[in-house]
């Protein structure tokens, strides 16, 4: 059998071949560029020396998303790849008394780590799990472009038109975001015809708005201690981040297509535990990967940086524990999310969530406690794959 070590880097990667007695094949190791005249020279040493997916094991570090592109390419060629933690092959480089870092040692402690077997795989999501995972990591960032924009909007609008933000319940509901688009400063309000203004609130508003509130956003705007300097310049970024902010929106919806699509395709529970919709349960899934490789809900628990982060020196030990937040921050972010949520609106959940704040747990504390729990019971959903069913 033979072993192949792959130091990856962003633009060239590392390449060790070993043989079965850990000796490196032609004493070096050689470099191929991260592009198609990189791998047609490693195909072209796995030639000269003859290895082949039945003869071959590969492994590569998880070095942030760099190993993709040439994991893909191994798997096309069928050769069965092991993607390691780096912290493993970071514990035997530190094991060897010269500790001298460089590429080609890199890919030998790679190619060693995999012959010996000591390592900690990293796991490798199907072709669906991994799209959803692009597509709800997309998302999640498309939210806080929306999130952005609107305290851009928010910061502008304080100085326009300081007055505006108790004018409507929601400054970016659609009356409101309408009529900042035709209207922006407080002289451009003001100075609307009556009735114009009463047709487009009533029309954005289906009925809900009329005359009343056009003549109160009207008198308003006329009593407006807003700024009036460089008021086409304010204006104009207004409306041009209203437009963003709106195909932003537009995006997200069709993302949200996406992830159905491919929610309907898995057909998983998840969707039945508490607290846990099709957004958050479409991120659950894309960021645990195979549950199976969670030995029990502890591991989830830990996975999402949800268990105690304990700090201890000499003889002091703290009295306040806080999480740990290591592992998935998009898998914590949802479990938070769904845990915000079951707290109130499942009943098994909600005691459990009440129990806590009557020990004078605070909020933030008993929503923790709660979506630790939610990882048990994803742990008992997902391995199962039987819908949740509350006790009692």
């Amino acid at each position: 059998m033979y072993y192949i070590g792959i130091d990856i880097a962003k633009r060239s990667h590392e390449v060790c071949f070993l043989d079965e007695h850990g000796d490196v094949l032609d004493g070096n190791s050689f470099n191929i560029p991260n592009t198609i005249s990189g791998v047609d020279k490693l195909q072209k040493m796995l030639d000269k020396y003859g290895l082949t997916p039945q003869n071959s094991l590969v492994a590569m570090e998880a070095t942030g998303h760099y190993w993709l592109v040439l994991y893909s390419w191994l798997r096309e060629k069928e050769f069965e790849i092991k993607v390691i933690n780096p912290l493993v092959t970071d514990a035997f480089r530190h094991m060897r008394i010269r500790k001298a870092k460089t590429d080609r040692i890199d890919a030998e402690i790679v190619a060693k780590v995999l012959m010996f077997g000591e390592y900690q795989e990293t796991a490798v999501a199907d072709d669906d799990t991994l799209s959803l995972r692009q597509l709800c990591r997309f998302r999640l960032w498309q939210v806080q472009t929306v999130g952005d924009l609107k305290r851009k909007v928010i910061t502008l609008l304080d100085q326009v038109f300081p007055e505006y933000e108790n004018l409507f319940s929601d400054i970016f509901g659609m009356s409101s975001k309408e009529l900042l688009k035709n209207y922006t400063t407080p002289e451009e309000i003001a100075s609307i015809n009556t009735r114009k203004m009463t047709d487009l609130l009533s029309k954005l508003s289906r009925g809900r708005f009329g005359k009343e509130k056009a003549l109160e956003i009207k008198a308003v705007a006329k009593g407006s201690l807003g700024i009036r300097i460089a008021t086409d310049a304010f204006s104009f970024q207004i409306r041009q981040m209203l437009e963003q902010l709106e195909f932003v929106e537009g995006q997200i919806e069709s993302i949200d297509g996406e992830i159905e699509a491919y929610m309907t395709k898995l057909d998983s529970p998840v969707t039945t535990i508490p607290g846990v919709g099709p957004i958050f349960g479409a991120i659950i899934l894309s960021e645990l990967g195979d549950i199976h490789r969670f030995p029990s809900g502890k591991q989830i628990v830990s996975y999402a940086g949800l268990d105690a982060s304990v700090h201890e020196s000499g003889e002091f030990s703290g009295d306040q524990s806080h999480i740990s937040k290591r592992g998935s921050p998009y898998l914590r972010r949802a479990l938070w999310g769904a845990a915000f949520v079951a707290s109130w609106s499942d009943p098994e959940l909600k005691a459990y969530y009440q129990q806590l704040r009557d020990r004078g747990k605070p909020h933030r504390v008993a929503v923790v406690a709660v979506a630790r729990k939610l990882c048990y019971i994803l742990f008992a959903v997902l391995s199962e794959n039987r819908a949740y069913e509350l006790r009692g």
